[in-house]
């Protein structure tokens, strides 16, 4: 009976271990194509306004198709108000990628700087056990917002990019410690399993010899 078992339990372990992999992959994957974008930030702005434009017209098209199955419903002409404007949204973004990253980049700056300022007031005004820590988040985002509405619009062509390059090099590096931390737990897990397989078929064993 340990037999059977035991090869089962290694088959799925292996499988585990493949998936972990192949996770690891894909964050390497990731992670090159946001060290990449990082080099070419420009290319990575126009690839990243073409990819929102192009999923704000899916996104469009299939909330059109959930409106069209709930119409008699009270939310049918929402639906419809809602993908007509993504799917005008999603034509102006492929058409004019570079207003459109001047639009995003100048609503990134203005989401740091109020940020920023809620954080730097609210540190001072609560002084809690992570005042510093807050302190510091509030100052950096109140300068980014302002570096990058003191370059706007030329910073248009870089922000975007570096920010969408940055999400994806974290992304990658997190799949892959996840990947080979998943990996070294079921090559340590695997042994103990082996060694419990082997004591249960042992102990069986030696109770029919008796």
């Amino acid at each position: 009976m340990a037999g059977p078992r035991n090869d089962r339990a290694t088959s799925e372990a292996r499988t585990v271990s493949r998936g972990f992999g192949w996770l690891a992959l894909l964050g390497v994957i990731l992670a090159a194509a946001g060290l990449v974008g990082l080099v070419y930030t420009g290319v990575a702005t126009l690839t990243s306004m073409l990819l929102f434009g192009w999923l704000l017209l899916i996104g469009g098209v299939v909330g059109l198709l959930h409106a069209v199955q709930s119409r008699g419903t009270s939310f049918f002409w929402l639906g419809v108000v809602v993908a007509a404007l993504n799917l005008a949204a999603g034509v102006v973004v492929i058409r004019r990628p570079d207003v459109a990253a001047e639009a995003l980049t100048m609503f990134a700056a203005l989401l740091f700087l109020t940020g920023g300022v809620f954080r730097l007031v609210g540190s001072l005004v609560v002084r809690g056990p992570q005042f510093a820590l807050t302190l510091l988040q509030g100052a950096f985002g109140l300068l980014i917002g302002i570096l990058v509405l003191a370059g706007w619009p030329s910073s248009s062509q870089y922000v975007i990019g570096c920010f969408f390059s940055l999400a994806l090099l974290v992304d990658g590096l997190g799949l892959i410690a996840t990947g080979i931390g998943g990996r070294r737990i079921v090559s340590l897990v695997q042994p103990e399993e082996h060694l419990k397989a082997a004591h249960r078929g042992q102990g069986g064993q030696d109770q029919s010899d008796n």
